[in-house]
């Protein structure tokens, strides 16, 4: 079964959900999926724009603390299917929304950044980019993301506060552009996904690609060494400290 379930609506608008329980985290099967599911949105010329949203009470809780730990292999097939799929969303030539209903945490944070228009829920869930409290490395791929959706002001406060913020603070941080109601969430949503649909493709994508264009040439410039070196903060003893912690916090058995 997969893990991003798909929807069609009017206008073309296609809805990828996250629906891996409890917390859509993030592991080596979402992201493949993701990156399908991206795929296949590409190239389906019935597919004008694509709303990415999360089931449950999570948009994406971020990487999956309870996945056995990976050996150095295994490590570089994750940096390698993270950046395919995360790649694949930010330079995907349709629109692109965001519609976060539920916490947004770390790696969460970044899929919800990585589309072109960032609609949330008014309620009581959290949102932030924990990575350095929780001694996660930030792959060339997420730092790229941060930086082209964030102020640089913002990006700070996100990345080494490493706090999780109420949603309420969303739109003051550049997560979101609005905070909507329950009543008219996702009628909105869907509603501007049409209408940015509804654009030229060849204009949108035209446009979007030159707006993309830099992150994306850094992203594959990254080195095998330097991703290597992204990796080995997860290793770090003060790091495996932190996520022991983080594990015991949430009631993660190793």
């Amino acid at each position: 079964m997969t893990t991003v379930r798909h929807q069609d609506h009017e206008g073309g608008v296609r809805v990828l959900t996250l629906d891996r329980p409890p917390a859509n985290a993030i592991d080596e099967t979402l992201l493949a999926d993701l990156a399908a599911a991206l795929t296949a949105a590409s190239t389906d010329d019935a597919v004008r724009a694509v709303v990415l949203t999360g089931a449950g009470a999570f948009f994406s809780g971020g990487f999956d603390f309870r996945a056995a730990r990976r050996d150095d292999a295994a490590s570089r097939q994750v940096h390698t299917l993270y950046r395919d799929a995360h790649r694949a969303l930010l330079a995907l030539p349709k629109p692109t929304l965001a519609m976060m209903r539920g916490h947004a945490i770390a790696g969460g944070l970044v899929l919800v950044l990585a589309c072109d228009y960032r609609l949330g829920l008014e309620g009581d869930y959290r949102v932030g980019l924990n990575e350095v409290a929780v001694g996660a490395a930030f792959p060339r791929t997420a730092l790229e993301i941060v930086r082209l959706r964030l102020a640089h002001a913002r990006a700070n406060e996100l990345i080494l506060g490493a706090a999780l913020y109420p949603a309420s603070q969303a739109v003051r941080l550049g997560i979101v552009d609005e905070l909507l109601p329950a009543e008219r969430f996702e009628e909105t949503v869907l509603r501007r996904a049409t209408r940015l649909g509804a654009f030229p493709r060849e204009a949108y994508a035209h446009a979007k690609a030159a707006l993309v264009a830099d992150p994306l040439a850094r992203i594959d410039a990254e080195t095998p060494a330097e991703a290597a070196a992204a990796m080995a903060v997860w290793s770090a003893p003060e790091s495996r400290a932190a996520r022991a912690r983080q594990r015991e916090k949430l009631g993660i058995q190793r």
